[in-house]
């Protein structure tokens, strides 16, 4: 939607969505009453305008977008094949630009591009350079025997100890951030790449025969687990006798 936001160079007052789960949590049938997503009342809050759920079970609400994506299969992608991602957007960037833009619409009469400069750009709020909307987003990760947890293909670490437990993930503004127990344990900038092992030091202090946080991999067989980081007599204590 931020792609089309920029695009057009504007924004509509109002935006009408399909009954997606990932959009609308509820829409009763008989009373119209909608609940959506609350990431969706934060994006629609951020870009100012006003979501509006289509009727279920009535196609008709919906106009004729699902025959534009008909057209697009059709005319654009079919029959093409594309050696990257990047050459297929810049595949559909010419279409649009020379094709889709001017053809004579069959239902207006005119180029699509024509009618929006005329009749619908001036209805749109500016952009105004508006930055992206940040979205947050809450994984739940457990920790691995290398000291680190796993995002979009990337190992982040965090501190030895917490190996085998269950953290909580917060991606957002560049940063990755672990929590523990209502803790925040690790601190992160969030790479772009795939494949990567993002450390820090101290995450590693105080394991016995590390000189480099990159040793832990191969020095994790030897790493104590967590739920026995005490010394041994305490559990003697508790256990009754000696051990052996």
């Amino acid at each position: 939607m931020e792609g089309a936001f920029r695009r057009f160079d504007g924004v509509p007052q109002e935006v009408l969505f399909d009954n997606a789960r990932p959009l609308v949590d509820h829409h009763d049938a008989a009373t119209r009453e909608v609940r959506f997503n609350e990431r969706l009342h934060a994006f629609a809050n951020y870009w100012r305008f006003r979501p509006q759920a289509c009727a279920p079970y009535r196609a008709r609400t919906k106009g004729k977008d699902e025959r534009g994506v008909g057209y697009v299969k059709r005319n654009a992608i079919a029959g093409h094949a594309f050696i990257s991602w990047a050459a297929f957007e810049a595949h559909l960037e010419w279409w649009m630009r020379e094709i889709a833009d001017l053809r004579v619409h069959g239902t207006t009469g005119e180029a699509p591009l024509v009618r929006f400069q005329r009749e619908e750009a001036a209805a749109l709020k500016a952009v105004d350079g508006r930055p992206p909307f940040q979205q947050v987003r809450e994984l739940a990760r457990r920790v691995q025997a290398d000291c680190a947890v796993a995002v979009d293909g990337n190992s982040y670490s965090v501190p030895w100890r917490l190996i085998g437990e269950s953290v909580q993930v917060v991606v957002a503004e560049g940063r990755v951030r672990v929590h523990h127990a209502g803790m925040e344990v690790a601190v992160h900038v969030e790479t772009t790449g795939r494949r990567q092992r993002i450390t820090d030091p101290a995450h590693f202090h105080g394991v016995a025969g590390l000189a480099r946080p990159e040793a832990a991999v191969s020095a994790a067989a030897v790493l104590p687990e967590p739920t026995l980081l005490r010394p041994l007599a305490e559990y003697e204590r508790v256990a009754g006798g000696g051990w052996s």
